[in-house]
């Protein structure tokens, strides 16, 4: 499995507010949305994309679409779930599925 270090100075620094104690909970929930779609942006740097034809107001070119079957999300309850909007701002069309562990 390939171990990718998400080392972005705006991870470091939100990560540090997250983890402070003197952190309110608004800004903790605002936090953990922020730094899910910046994890989420780089998770998908490989995901697949498939070519389509566009119109453009100048011409017909060709662009790129997030391949089928669409991405899909499984939050692990609890901690998972206070993730799944951020991950979900960054890709609207994915699937959503639920997993819950007793």
């Amino acid at each position: 499995m390939r171990v990718h270090v998400a080392d972005h100075p705006l991870i470091s620094h939100k990560i540090s507010v997250l983890r402070d104690e003197a952190t309110p909970s608004p800004v903790f929930r605002q936090l953990v949305g922020e730094l899910v779609t910046l994890l989420a942006y780089e998770a998908t740097r490989d995901i697949r994309l498939t070519e389509v034809a566009i119109t453009t107001p100048v011409t017909t070119t060709t662009g790129k679409k997030i391949a089928k079957p669409l991405p899909l999300v499984v939050p692990i309850m609890r901690a998972g779930l206070g993730m799944l909007e951020g991950i979900t701002r960054l890709l609207p069309s994915a699937e959503v599925g639920f997993l819950g562990m007793m």
